[in-house]
């Protein structure tokens, strides 16, 4: 418990501390990729306080060019984990209550960070528009399929949408399996417990191949790839019936 308080200190903090410098040096320089780069560096370290090591496997998977990277989602420190373990900028799907917190939604805003409005359906279909906008100018995004956390660490079933962005944008998507957070930040717990999560980069799969009525193939695929870069206890259950 002290090493998240310490943690959450820390990220504080920077929040409040560091981030109003970095806006202003982003305003005056244009760009947003410095601000970006030192907020990886303190999440990174607050990890390390709260007790995590972050091991990252596969990172010779990631295309040299744009992307997506869709990774299964058990904790809220998926994102701590993995966010930084991505070695460029990326944009991310964020909830849109989280652009409330002062000094922080106005950075998000300027990395270009997309909130995101679950219960308005015209809300969603801007945040694809948004999201195809964004790869097209060159900003690759992080995003989680399953649209939830799973309540047991399991993998849950994907969702449409990133893939129908990943085709109207012609970018490839990279499945990303996040091992072992589930144990470490709990649903509906605060408290860190200490231990490692991978991070695992699987082969990047090309949409060319791929239309917007065939977004449930790629969907598939990529859902295919992320279980299989999972351990027994986080790969979905077998339907029932099924034999194999």
């Amino acid at each position: 418990m002290i090493r998240t308080i310490l943690a959450v200190l820390y990220l504080a903090l920077g929040i409040f501390l560091v981030m109003p410098w970095l806006i202003l040096w982003s305003l005056a320089t244009r760009s947003v990729d410095f601000m970006y780069g030192v907020a990886m560096k303190f999440v990174r370290a607050a990890v390390r306080i709260a007790g995590v090591r972050v091991r990252v496997k596969g990172a010779v998977n990631i295309p040299p060019g744009v992307c997506i990277f869709a990774a299964n989602h058990v904790s809220n420190m998926d994102p701590l984990a993995f966010v930084p373990a991505i070695p460029r900028r990326v944009a991310i799907l964020v909830k849109k209550e989280v652009f409330r917190i002062p000094i922080l939604g106005t950075a998000m805003r300027m990395a270009k960070l997309v909130p995101v409005d679950r219960e308005n359906r015209e809300a969603a279909a801007g945040t694809v528009d948004t999201s195809v906008k964004y790869l097209r100018e060159g900003l690759s995004f992080a995003v989680y399929p399953e649209g939830t956390r799973s309540h047991n660490g399991r993998l849950l079933p994907f969702k449409k949408g990133a893939f129908l962005i990943a085709i109207r944008a012609g970018v490839p998507v990279v499945p990303v399996s996040i091992v072992g957070a589930q144990d470490l930040l709990r649903k509906g717990e605060w408290s860190v417990r200490p231990g490692e999560v991978i991070v695992r980069f699987g082969p990047a799969v090309d949409v060319a191949g791929y239309t917007v009525e065939q977004r449930a193939d790629l969907m598939a695929r990529v859902e295919d790839l992320v279980a299989a870069g999972l351990p027994e206890d986080q790969k979905p259950l077998k339907s029932a019936g099924t034999n194999d």
